[in-house]
């Protein structure tokens, strides 16, 4: 019962957060085009999001073990918020400022929430480690849900209640606040060990170097992700023109993602014993 109480204070935190960025997936292109910028103008805006979550990524766990984990939540809370706000803007610098900050708050997202999480579940409650995995295949299966349900929200406030491709990223606002607030009243405060960057990044360059397979899976990696981000960006304008619902596009698209997950779970069950190879 105290693990299920745990857990339950962990989702109420962090699957808000999840919901306001999923939201904000369908309609990010649509919303620049209304905004009548070319297409090559929004490549950069694109880029400029994209590069901003590289560079924040390389110091984001350096900055969070500093700062701290339920800080950073807050943090994330807070410029994901004005991130969104920011898109009311029609000026390009100040959009441009908002992937920016898309970019930090992506970083954030996917480092001080697991990391706060994954303290609290060992050195403050002392729940057994393999429970860990319990936590966030549960969180997995509840984000393939919500990714579904945002894009039918996204819809419905764009084109079903006639507010336009800026509601979804508006409607994101409320649910950002909620995961702030909830982490200010329920979460202790966590910090991790705190490293030099440069000793980080230099025992991080060393793995990659010394295994010629890490450095082959990253770059196998590199690769998937870009046709990913490719996709990502040609989805809207090769659909939009023929008047496709973008928000049911998204949620079907994140449905497929959903079912493909759970065939790989099922083709290396024991029923299965397919294994990677």
């Amino acid at each position: 019962p105290a693990f299920r109480r745990f857990q339950r204070g962990y989702y109420r935190v962090y699957l808000p957060a999840l919901a306001a960025d999923w939201l904000q997936g369908p309609y990010l292109y649509k919303l620049y085009q209304h905004y009548h910028f070319l297409e090559a103008q929004i490549a950069i805006l694109y880029v400029c999001g994209f590069a901003s979550s590289v560079l924040f990524g390389l110091v984001s766990s350096s900055l969070v073990d500093r700062l701290g984990r339920k800080k950073s939540c807050v943090l994330f809370s807070l410029t994901y918020s004005l991130c969104c706000l920011l898109k009311l803007s029609r000026d390009y610098l100040v959009l441009a400022v908002g992937r920016v900050l898309g970019g930090l708050s992506t970083a954030l997202l996917f480092s001080a929430f697991e990391a706060w999480y994954v303290h609290e579940h060992v050195e403050h409650h002392d729940f057994p480690a393999e429970w860990i995995a319990v936590t966030f295949s549960r969180a997995a299966f509840w984000n393939n849900l919500i990714a579904v349900g945002a894009g039918i929200v996204a819809e419905l406030f764009a084109e079903g209640l006639g507010l336009g491709p800026v509601a979804p990223f508006m409607v994101s606002i409320p649910l950002l606040v909620l995961s702030g607030l909830f982490a200010v009243q329920s979460w202790e405060e966590n910090h991790g060990q705190k490293r030099a960057f440069s000793k980080s990044c230099g025992e991080g360059l060393r793995c990659l170097l010394s295994d010629p397979r890490v450095l082959l899976l990253g770059t196998i990696q590199a690769l998937f992700e870009s046709v990913i981000y490719i996709f990502i960006f040609l989805w809207t304008p090769v659909l939009d023109p023929y008047g496709a619902p973008l928000g049911i596009v998204f949620a079907s698209f994140m449905a497929s993602s959903a079912l493909g997950s759970s065939l790989y779970r099922l083709a290396l069950s024991k029923h299965y014993h397919l294994q990677p190879v």
